[in-house]
Protein backbone atom coordinates (compact mmCIF):
# COMPACT_ATOMS: atom_id res chain seq x y z
CA UNK A 1 0.00 0.00 0.00
CA UNK A 2 1.05 3.20 -0.99
CA UNK A 3 2.03 5.70 1.81
CA UNK A 4 0.06 8.71 2.11
CA UNK A 5 2.63 12.12 1.85
CA UNK A 6 2.78 13.51 5.34
CA UNK A 7 4.41 17.29 5.97
CA UNK A 8 5.30 15.89 9.32
CA UNK A 9 7.17 13.03 7.81
CA UNK A 10 8.74 15.37 5.25
CA UNK A 11 9.64 17.89 7.99
CA UNK A 12 11.26 15.73 10.42
CA UNK A 13 13.38 13.92 7.22
CA UNK A 14 14.83 17.25 6.37
CA UNK A 15 15.42 18.77 9.30
CA UNK A 16 16.85 15.77 11.13
CA UNK A 17 19.15 15.37 8.04
CA UNK A 18 20.04 19.01 7.98
CA UNK A 19 21.29 18.81 11.38
CA UNK A 20 23.55 15.48 11.03
CA UNK A 21 25.01 17.22 8.10
CA UNK A 22 25.65 20.27 10.16
CA UNK A 23 27.12 18.26 12.48
CA UNK A 24 29.27 16.17 10.64
CA UNK A 25 30.33 19.33 9.08
CA UNK A 26 31.30 20.51 12.49
CA UNK A 27 33.29 17.49 13.71
CA UNK A 28 35.29 17.68 10.41
CA UNK A 29 36.08 21.57 10.89
CA UNK A 30 36.76 20.60 14.39
CA UNK A 31 39.33 17.71 13.29
CA UNK A 32 40.94 20.04 11.37
CA UNK A 33 41.67 22.41 14.48
CA UNK A 34 42.06 19.70 16.63
CA UNK A 35 44.89 18.64 14.42
CA UNK A 36 46.84 21.40 14.43
CA UNK A 37 46.26 21.82 18.33
CA UNK A 38 47.33 18.43 19.28
CA UNK A 39 50.37 19.06 16.77
CA UNK A 40 50.93 22.43 18.43
CA UNK A 41 50.72 20.45 21.89
CA UNK A 42 53.17 17.64 20.92
CA UNK A 43 55.67 19.85 19.44
CA UNK A 44 55.75 21.80 22.14
CA UNK A 45 56.12 18.60 24.39
CA UNK A 46 58.77 17.62 22.28
CA UNK A 47 60.68 20.61 22.19
CA UNK A 48 60.75 20.92 25.79
CA UNK A 49 61.48 17.21 26.42
CA UNK A 50 64.69 17.97 23.98
CA UNK A 51 65.74 20.61 25.65
CA UNK A 52 65.42 19.56 29.20
CA UNK A 53 67.48 15.84 28.46
CA UNK A 54 70.29 17.31 27.08
CA UNK A 55 70.85 20.00 29.78
CA UNK A 56 70.97 16.55 31.94
CA UNK A 57 72.98 14.63 29.74
CA UNK A 58 75.36 17.26 29.45
CA UNK A 59 75.45 18.45 32.83
CA UNK A 60 75.93 14.42 34.21
CA UNK A 61 78.84 14.03 31.18
CA UNK A 62 80.71 17.07 32.39
CA UNK A 63 80.25 15.21 36.38
CA UNK A 64 81.66 11.93 35.15
CA UNK A 65 84.67 10.82 35.49
CA UNK A 66 87.37 10.32 32.58
CA UNK A 67 87.84 6.73 33.52
CA UNK A 68 84.48 5.67 32.89
CA UNK A 69 84.40 3.23 30.15
CA UNK A 70 82.62 4.05 27.22
CA UNK A 71 79.64 3.05 25.86
CA UNK A 72 75.78 3.28 24.88
CA UNK A 73 73.52 3.97 27.81
CA UNK A 74 70.35 3.00 28.31
CA UNK A 75 67.60 4.44 30.48
CA UNK A 76 65.83 1.90 32.85
CA UNK A 77 62.60 2.52 32.28
CA UNK A 78 59.22 0.51 32.46
CA UNK A 79 57.82 -1.88 30.12
CA UNK A 80 55.17 -0.07 29.01
CA UNK A 81 54.80 1.88 26.01
CA UNK A 82 56.62 4.95 25.77
CA UNK A 83 55.18 8.04 23.81
CA UNK A 84 58.06 10.03 23.57
CA UNK A 85 61.09 8.31 22.88
CA UNK A 86 65.23 9.74 22.35
CA UNK A 87 68.46 9.41 21.07
CA UNK A 88 71.89 11.64 21.98
CA UNK A 89 74.12 11.37 19.75
CA UNK A 90 77.46 13.18 18.95
CA UNK A 91 78.91 15.24 16.22
CA UNK A 92 80.29 11.48 14.35
CA UNK A 93 76.22 10.63 14.03
CA UNK A 94 76.73 8.15 16.58
CA UNK A 95 73.94 6.97 19.48
CA UNK A 96 75.45 7.44 22.97
CA UNK A 97 72.58 7.58 24.98
CA UNK A 98 68.96 6.11 24.25
CA UNK A 99 65.53 5.50 25.70
CA UNK A 100 64.25 2.08 26.19
CA UNK A 101 61.90 1.94 22.91
CA UNK A 102 64.31 3.83 20.90
CA UNK A 103 65.91 2.00 18.14
CA UNK A 104 69.39 1.26 18.30
CA UNK A 105 70.04 2.80 15.25
CA UNK A 106 69.92 6.35 14.67
CA UNK A 107 66.72 7.95 13.67
CA UNK A 108 66.48 9.21 9.96
CA UNK A 109 66.60 12.58 10.98
CA UNK A 110 70.09 14.83 10.22
CA UNK A 111 71.64 16.58 12.99
CA UNK A 112 69.94 19.88 12.55
CA UNK A 113 68.41 21.87 15.05
CA UNK A 114 64.26 21.46 14.61
CA UNK A 115 61.98 19.20 13.02
CA UNK A 116 61.72 16.59 10.69
CA UNK A 117 59.40 13.86 9.32
CA UNK A 118 60.02 10.48 7.76
CA UNK A 119 57.11 7.79 7.32
CA UNK A 120 56.94 6.73 10.91
CA UNK A 121 57.97 9.97 13.41
CA UNK A 122 58.15 13.35 13.68
CA UNK A 123 61.82 13.97 15.56
CA UNK A 124 63.20 17.25 16.71
CA UNK A 125 66.81 17.31 17.01
CA UNK A 126 68.73 19.98 19.89
CA UNK A 127 72.09 20.64 19.82
CA UNK A 128 74.46 21.72 22.56
CA UNK A 129 76.17 25.23 21.99
CA UNK A 130 79.40 23.52 20.83
CA UNK A 131 77.70 21.21 18.50
CA UNK A 132 79.20 18.16 20.14
CA UNK A 133 76.08 16.71 21.37
CA UNK A 134 72.36 16.61 19.45
CA UNK A 135 69.22 15.35 21.34
CA UNK A 136 66.78 13.68 19.29
CA UNK A 137 62.93 13.14 20.44
CA UNK A 138 60.98 10.94 18.78
CA UNK A 139 57.44 11.28 18.44
CA UNK A 140 55.18 8.09 16.62
CA UNK A 141 52.84 9.82 14.60
CA UNK A 142 50.22 6.87 14.99
CA UNK A 143 50.77 8.39 18.23
CA UNK A 144 48.80 11.67 16.79
CA UNK A 145 46.26 10.32 14.31
CA UNK A 146 45.26 7.87 17.37
CA UNK A 147 44.23 11.23 19.69
CA UNK A 148 42.82 12.86 16.74
CA UNK A 149 40.75 9.69 15.65
CA UNK A 150 39.53 8.90 19.30
CA UNK A 151 38.34 12.37 19.61
CA UNK A 152 36.49 12.63 16.65
CA UNK A 153 35.00 9.21 17.35
CA UNK A 154 33.93 10.97 20.63
CA UNK A 155 32.30 13.97 18.91
CA UNK A 156 30.60 11.13 16.51
CA UNK A 157 29.28 9.57 19.53
CA UNK A 158 26.61 11.65 20.46
CA UNK A 159 24.70 11.46 17.34
CA UNK A 160 23.63 8.02 18.40
CA UNK A 161 21.32 9.83 21.08
CA UNK A 162 20.94 12.61 18.76
CA UNK A 163 19.58 11.50 16.05
CA UNK A 164 16.45 9.73 17.90
CA UNK A 165 16.75 12.76 20.33
CA UNK A 166 16.13 15.25 17.66
CA UNK A 167 13.17 13.46 15.47
CA UNK A 168 11.19 13.20 18.89
CA UNK A 169 12.07 16.92 19.89
CA UNK A 170 11.22 17.67 15.67
CA UNK A 171 7.80 15.77 16.08
CA UNK A 172 6.76 17.85 19.15
CA UNK A 173 7.26 20.71 18.28
CA UNK A 174 5.73 20.25 14.68
CA UNK A 175 2.52 18.70 16.37
CA UNK A 176 2.42 22.02 18.68
CA UNK A 177 3.09 24.16 15.36
CA UNK A 178 0.27 21.98 13.64
CA UNK A 179 -2.32 22.19 15.92
CA UNK A 180 -4.21 25.15 14.61
CA UNK A 181 -4.30 23.45 11.28
CA UNK A 182 -5.67 20.14 13.06
CA UNK A 183 -8.37 22.52 14.73
CA UNK A 184 -9.26 23.87 11.27
CA UNK A 185 -9.79 20.76 10.05
CA UNK A 186 -11.75 19.65 13.06
CA UNK A 187 -13.79 23.40 12.65
CA UNK A 188 -14.16 22.64 8.69
CA UNK A 189 -15.49 19.44 8.80
CA UNK A 190 -18.52 20.09 11.29
CA UNK A 191 -19.79 21.89 8.24
CA UNK A 192 -22.68 20.80 6.28
CA UNK A 193 -25.88 21.89 4.92
CA UNK A 194 -26.87 22.36 8.55
CA UNK A 195 -24.34 24.17 9.54
CA UNK A 196 -23.09 26.59 7.40
CA UNK A 197 -21.87 29.07 10.04
CA UNK A 198 -18.58 31.00 9.38
CA UNK A 199 -14.95 29.54 11.11
CA UNK A 200 -13.63 31.71 14.07
CA UNK A 201 -10.29 32.71 12.47
CA UNK A 202 -8.66 35.23 15.23
CA UNK A 203 -7.12 33.05 17.24
CA UNK A 204 -5.13 30.84 13.91
CA UNK A 205 -1.91 31.97 13.10
CA UNK A 206 -1.58 34.53 9.96
CA UNK A 207 -0.36 31.47 7.70
CA UNK A 208 -3.02 29.71 8.40
CA UNK A 209 -5.41 32.94 8.31
CA UNK A 210 -5.82 33.28 4.48
CA UNK A 211 -7.36 29.70 4.22
CA UNK A 212 -10.08 30.03 7.11
CA UNK A 213 -10.75 33.43 5.02
CA UNK A 214 -11.50 31.39 1.97
CA UNK A 215 -13.03 28.60 3.23
CA UNK A 216 -15.97 31.43 4.86
CA UNK A 217 -16.09 32.68 1.29
CA UNK A 218 -17.38 29.43 -0.11
CA UNK A 219 -19.75 28.54 3.07
CA UNK A 220 -21.08 32.08 2.00
CA UNK A 221 -21.84 30.85 -1.41
CA UNK A 222 -22.77 27.49 -0.24
CA UNK A 223 -25.13 29.64 1.82
CA UNK A 224 -26.53 31.47 -0.46
CA UNK A 225 -27.00 28.60 -3.12
CA UNK A 226 -28.70 26.49 -0.40
CA UNK A 227 -31.24 28.96 0.67
CA UNK A 228 -32.24 29.58 -2.95
CA UNK A 229 -32.78 25.77 -3.24
CA UNK A 230 -34.37 25.61 -0.16
CA UNK A 231 -36.68 28.54 -1.06
CA UNK A 232 -37.11 27.32 -4.31
CA UNK A 233 -38.15 24.16 -2.80
CA UNK A 234 -40.09 25.58 0.10
CA UNK A 235 -42.08 28.38 -2.33
CA UNK A 236 -42.80 25.49 -5.51
CA UNK A 237 -44.19 23.06 -2.70
CA UNK A 238 -46.39 25.57 -1.04
CA UNK A 239 -47.56 27.29 -4.50
CA UNK A 240 -48.32 23.52 -5.92
CA UNK A 241 -50.39 22.30 -2.85
CA UNK A 242 -53.86 24.38 -4.25
CA UNK A 243 -53.92 23.85 -7.73
CA UNK A 244 -53.00 19.84 -6.91
CA UNK A 245 -55.62 20.06 -4.60
CA UNK A 246 -58.31 22.11 -6.95
CA UNK A 247 -57.13 19.61 -9.74
CA UNK A 248 -58.01 16.74 -7.22
CA UNK A 249 -61.45 17.73 -6.51
CA UNK A 250 -62.57 18.12 -9.68
CA UNK A 251 -61.41 15.11 -10.82
CA UNK A 252 -63.26 13.35 -8.06
CA UNK A 253 -66.16 15.14 -8.90
CA UNK A 254 -66.05 14.33 -12.58
CA UNK A 255 -65.43 10.65 -11.18
CA UNK A 256 -68.80 10.69 -9.46
CA UNK A 257 -70.06 11.81 -13.11
CA UNK A 258 -68.97 9.49 -15.06
CA UNK A 259 -70.26 6.23 -15.72
CA UNK A 260 -68.76 3.17 -15.26
CA UNK A 261 -66.50 2.41 -18.25
CA UNK A 262 -62.68 3.64 -19.83
CA UNK A 263 -63.40 7.20 -19.05
CA UNK A 264 -64.31 6.86 -15.41
CA UNK A 265 -61.18 4.14 -15.01
CA UNK A 266 -59.01 6.46 -16.48
CA UNK A 267 -60.33 9.53 -13.98
CA UNK A 268 -59.93 6.85 -11.21
CA UNK A 269 -56.10 7.23 -12.75
CA UNK A 270 -55.87 10.69 -12.47
CA UNK A 271 -57.36 10.96 -9.29
CA UNK A 272 -54.22 8.59 -7.73
CA UNK A 273 -51.62 10.30 -9.91
CA UNK A 274 -52.63 13.60 -8.24
CA UNK A 275 -52.78 12.18 -4.63
CA UNK A 276 -49.24 11.10 -5.63
CA UNK A 277 -48.18 14.29 -6.82
CA UNK A 278 -49.78 15.76 -3.35
CA UNK A 279 -47.32 13.69 -1.38
CA UNK A 280 -44.31 14.44 -3.07
CA UNK A 281 -45.03 18.31 -2.53
CA UNK A 282 -45.85 17.63 0.64
CA UNK A 283 -42.32 15.72 1.01
CA UNK A 284 -40.75 18.69 -0.44
CA UNK A 285 -42.22 20.99 1.69
CA UNK A 286 -41.14 19.41 4.71
CA UNK A 287 -37.65 18.44 3.42
CA UNK A 288 -36.87 21.87 3.06
CA UNK A 289 -38.16 22.85 6.31
CA UNK A 290 -35.58 19.80 7.28
CA UNK A 291 -32.98 21.82 5.26
CA UNK A 292 -33.75 24.42 7.10
CA UNK A 293 -32.60 23.30 10.52
CA UNK A 294 -36.21 22.91 12.61
CA UNK A 295 -35.22 20.33 14.71
CA UNK A 296 -33.13 21.97 17.57
CA UNK A 297 -34.78 23.52 20.09
CA UNK A 298 -33.59 25.37 23.76
CA UNK A 299 -37.07 24.27 25.13
CA UNK A 300 -37.55 20.82 26.72
CA UNK A 301 -40.98 19.66 25.09
CA UNK A 302 -43.25 16.81 26.49
CA UNK A 303 -42.80 14.41 22.89
CA UNK A 304 -45.10 11.85 24.67
CA UNK A 305 -48.32 13.92 24.20
CA UNK A 306 -46.99 14.74 20.28
CA UNK A 307 -46.83 10.75 20.12
CA UNK A 308 -49.97 9.90 21.50
CA UNK A 309 -51.91 13.20 19.37
CA UNK A 310 -50.40 11.13 16.06
CA UNK A 311 -51.62 7.64 17.11
CA UNK A 312 -54.90 9.20 17.64
CA UNK A 313 -54.77 11.02 14.12
CA UNK A 314 -54.39 7.74 12.55
CA UNK A 315 -56.78 5.85 14.49
CA UNK A 316 -59.24 8.55 13.39
CA UNK A 317 -58.70 8.14 9.69
CA UNK A 318 -61.03 5.39 8.53
CA UNK A 319 -58.28 4.63 6.26
CA UNK A 320 -55.62 4.08 9.21
CA UNK A 321 -58.23 3.08 11.51
CA UNK A 322 -56.61 -0.03 13.63
CA UNK A 323 -53.71 -0.19 12.07
CA UNK A 324 -51.11 1.58 13.69
CA UNK A 325 -50.57 -0.24 17.69
CA UNK A 326 -49.55 1.97 20.33
CA UNK A 327 -48.15 0.27 23.07
CA UNK A 328 -46.02 3.02 25.68
CA UNK A 329 -44.26 1.30 28.30
CA UNK A 330 -45.74 2.37 31.88
CA UNK A 331 -43.98 5.53 33.59
CA UNK A 332 -42.40 6.29 30.19
CA UNK A 333 -41.57 9.99 29.52
CA UNK A 334 -40.52 11.65 26.37
CA UNK A 335 -39.49 15.24 27.74
CA UNK A 336 -36.46 16.50 25.22
CA UNK A 337 -35.14 19.55 23.73
CA UNK A 338 -36.76 19.21 20.41
CA UNK A 339 -39.21 21.32 18.29
CA UNK A 340 -42.71 19.43 18.65
CA UNK A 341 -43.76 20.26 14.70
CA UNK A 342 -40.18 18.67 13.84
CA UNK A 343 -40.90 15.52 16.00
CA UNK A 344 -44.26 15.34 14.28
CA UNK A 345 -42.70 15.31 11.05
CA UNK A 346 -40.46 12.95 12.22
CA UNK A 347 -42.92 10.20 13.65
CA UNK A 348 -45.38 10.75 10.81
CA UNK A 349 -42.99 9.84 8.01
CA UNK A 350 -42.08 6.73 10.19
CA UNK A 351 -45.48 5.88 10.84
CA UNK A 352 -46.54 6.20 7.16
CA UNK A 353 -43.63 4.41 6.05
CA UNK A 354 -44.98 1.76 8.05
CA UNK A 355 -47.94 1.49 6.73
CA UNK A 356 -47.10 1.80 3.21
CA UNK A 357 -44.68 -0.85 2.84
CA UNK A 358 -44.86 -3.45 5.67
CA UNK A 359 -47.11 -6.00 5.69
CA UNK A 360 -51.00 -4.69 5.40
CA UNK A 361 -52.75 -6.93 7.42
CA UNK A 362 -50.05 -6.70 10.18
CA UNK A 363 -49.93 -2.39 10.49
CA UNK A 364 -47.31 -1.23 12.64
CA UNK A 365 -46.26 -1.26 16.15
CA UNK A 366 -45.52 2.26 17.92
CA UNK A 367 -43.40 1.47 21.01
CA UNK A 368 -41.99 4.25 23.72
CA UNK A 369 -40.15 2.36 26.57
CA UNK A 370 -38.57 4.02 29.82
CA UNK A 371 -35.08 5.22 28.43
CA UNK A 372 -37.52 7.30 26.00
CA UNK A 373 -36.45 5.37 22.97
CA UNK A 374 -39.18 5.01 20.24
CA UNK A 375 -39.41 2.10 17.79
CA UNK A 376 -42.00 1.62 14.73
CA UNK A 377 -42.26 -1.90 14.04
CA UNK A 378 -44.00 -3.41 10.53
CA UNK A 379 -43.98 -6.92 8.82
CA UNK A 380 -42.27 -8.26 5.67
CA UNK A 381 -39.59 -9.88 4.47
CA UNK A 382 -36.40 -9.26 6.02
CA UNK A 383 -34.34 -6.25 3.81
CA UNK A 384 -30.70 -7.45 3.02
CA UNK A 385 -28.22 -5.35 5.23
CA UNK A 386 -26.19 -3.40 2.65
CA UNK A 387 -29.52 -2.21 1.50
CA UNK A 388 -30.56 -0.38 4.38
CA UNK A 389 -27.81 2.33 4.44
CA UNK A 390 -29.35 3.54 1.12
CA UNK A 391 -32.86 3.94 2.99
CA UNK A 392 -31.81 7.19 4.44
CA UNK A 393 -30.74 8.39 0.82
CA UNK A 394 -33.14 10.63 -0.75
CA UNK A 395 -35.44 9.19 -3.60
CA UNK A 396 -33.96 5.94 -2.31
CA UNK A 397 -36.56 3.12 -1.97
CA UNK A 398 -36.66 -0.41 -1.40
CA UNK A 399 -37.85 -3.45 -3.39
CA UNK A 400 -41.72 -2.33 -3.13
CA UNK A 401 -44.31 -2.07 -5.16
CA UNK A 402 -46.53 0.95 -2.95
CA UNK A 403 -46.51 4.34 -4.14
CA UNK A 404 -43.97 7.25 -2.56
CA UNK A 405 -41.21 9.56 -2.99
CA UNK A 406 -38.06 8.10 -1.32
CA UNK A 407 -37.72 11.18 0.89
CA UNK A 408 -39.71 9.94 4.08
CA UNK A 409 -36.76 8.27 5.63
CA UNK A 410 -34.24 10.91 4.34
CA UNK A 411 -36.40 13.61 6.16
CA UNK A 412 -36.97 11.69 9.37
CA UNK A 413 -33.23 11.13 9.74
CA UNK A 414 -32.23 14.68 8.63
CA UNK A 415 -34.55 16.31 11.26
CA UNK A 416 -32.66 13.45 14.09
CA UNK A 417 -29.99 14.43 13.53
CA UNK A 418 -30.36 18.13 14.27
CA UNK A 419 -32.26 16.74 17.60
CA UNK A 420 -28.85 15.30 18.52
CA UNK A 421 -30.17 11.72 18.61
CA UNK A 422 -30.06 8.88 15.96
CA UNK A 423 -32.57 7.38 13.49
CA UNK A 424 -31.16 3.13 13.34
CA UNK A 425 -33.23 1.00 10.93
CA UNK A 426 -33.26 -3.14 11.37
CA UNK A 427 -34.09 -5.72 9.27
CA UNK A 428 -35.09 -8.17 10.66
CA UNK A 429 -37.16 -6.06 13.82
CA UNK A 430 -35.53 -6.50 17.00
CA UNK A 431 -36.56 -10.24 18.26
CA UNK A 432 -38.15 -11.64 15.04
CA UNK A 433 -37.05 -13.24 11.80
CA UNK A 434 -38.54 -10.76 9.52
CA UNK A 435 -40.24 -7.34 9.16
CA UNK A 436 -38.25 -3.76 9.99
CA UNK A 437 -37.84 -1.28 12.27
CA UNK A 438 -36.94 2.17 13.35
CA UNK A 439 -35.19 3.28 16.07
CA UNK A 440 -35.34 6.89 17.18
CA UNK A 441 -33.13 7.81 20.57
CA UNK A 442 -33.38 11.46 21.38
CA UNK A 443 -30.85 12.46 23.99
CA UNK A 444 -32.31 13.60 27.55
Amino acid sequence: MKREPSITRRLILALTSALVIFWLAAIGLGIQVMQHEFDELFDSAQQETAQRLLALVVNDRNQRLETDPPGVALLNSPASREYLTYQLRDKDKKVILRSNDASPEPFDAPLVRGFHNNDRQRIYTEATADGALFMQVADRLGNRREAVRESAVTLLLPLIVLIPASIFAIWLILGRALSPIETLRRNIATKDSGNMAAIEGHELPKEIKPIARSVNLLLARLRSALEAEREFSANSAHELRTPIAGALAQTQRLIEELSCGAARTRARQVESSLIDLGRLAEKLLQLSRAEAGIGASDKAEDLGKVLDMIVSDYERDSRTKGRVNYVPDAGSTLVRYADVDAFGIVMRNLIENALLHGDQARGATVSLDKAGTIRVVNGGPAIPQAHLSDLKKRFRRGTTSASGSGLGLAIADRIVSQMGGTLELRSPASEETSGFEAKVNLPA
